[in-house]
């Protein structure tokens, strides 16, 4: 029998899955230089070529492919059993989280706290985003899961449930009292990607409203301050500005649109990581508020 180490097997398995050496290196926290002994020791052992050049990418060959296919689901069962012998108490590495604002404000918070109590060995990277992003890492594999707006529709995208959030047309107290929409309201939201974008020009158009200037900031915090201290309006998360309205800092100027603002949890779809596949069965627990 070939004497291959177990992180042998681990670095051919990284680099199918993210594309580069590179990528691989910085998952496994180590060097690009070190990666490429490990798959020249890979090849020497086994005999057969697994990468060929292609300009200045390196890609799996048919051997390389075939060996992958073949021995994934057998990684993928090997860190099963030892992750179920110790119920997951056991599990180290890195999960690399892309996470909106609104997540990040609302239930991400409990979900660190409680991977943080019951798997200390496993750390968290968490990276905020805007959805369209997100939804381009997740499926390079340079995030493993990420909490965005929905509905997502992707073939390789699996997807939980965690509710869905109010949207409010807010503006500041002087300018709702200033009469609100019945005056020419510049509108702020966040960009054309966003899905709120798309809400808030449904919702305009619905009252048959024409703003003379659509301006957009990719930062919701930001524009709730934005809004808070200027003359415009925007289609706000209730769950992010319910202090200021509560406070009367804002006020609704509009009534709120039907369509809710849906959030969903998701991994790709050939997720085979049992880590990853066990911290996306908790997620589904979790409901945004």
């Amino acid at each position: 029998m070939k004497r291959l180490a177990i992180y042998h097997l681990e670095t051919l398995l990284w680099i199918a899955r993210l594309g580069t050496f590179r990528a691989a290196a910085e998952r496994l926290n180590t060097t690009q230089p070190a990666i490429s002994a490990r798959v020249k020791e890979i090849e020497e052992q086994l005999g057969v070529d697994l990468f060929r050049r292609e300009g200045r990418n390196m890609v799996l060959t048919a051997r390389g492919r075939a060996l992958v296919a073949d021995f994934e689901p057998l990684w993928a069962g090997f860190e099963r059993a030892l992750f179920k012998a110790s119920d997951f108490g056991g599990a180290t590495g890195i999960v690399r989280i892309g996470t909106g604002e609104i997540a990040a404000a609302s239930c991400l918070p409990a979900f660190v706290a409680a991977v943080e109590q019951d798997l200390p060995g496993v750390t968290l990277e968490i990276e905020l985003d805007l959805t369209a992003r997100m939804l381009q890492q997740l499926l390079a594999g340079t995030s493993d899961m990420v909490f965005l707006a929905g509905p997502v529709a992707s073939p390789g995208v699996r997807t939980t449930p965690l509710g869905s959030v109010a949207l409010v047309w807010a503006a500041s107290k002087a300018t709702a009292q200033a009469g609100g929409f019945k005056q020419a309201l510049p509108v702020w939201s966040i960009p054309e990607h966003s899905p709120i974008h798309g809400i808030m020009r449904e919702s305009l158009a619905q009252h048959g409203i024409t703003p003379p200037v659509i301006r957009t900031c990719n930062n919701v915090r930001a524009l709730v301050e934005i809004i808070r201290l200027g003359s415009g309006a925007a289609l706000l998360p209730e769950t992010m500005v319910r202090g200021e309205l509560a406070s009367g800092e804002l006020m609704q100027v509009l009534p709120s649109p039907k369509r809710q603002l849906r959030f969903e949890a998701a991994i790709r779809s050939a997720e085979r990581d049992p880590l990853i596949l066990e911290l996306f069965r908790r997620v589904g627990g979790l409901r945004i508020d």
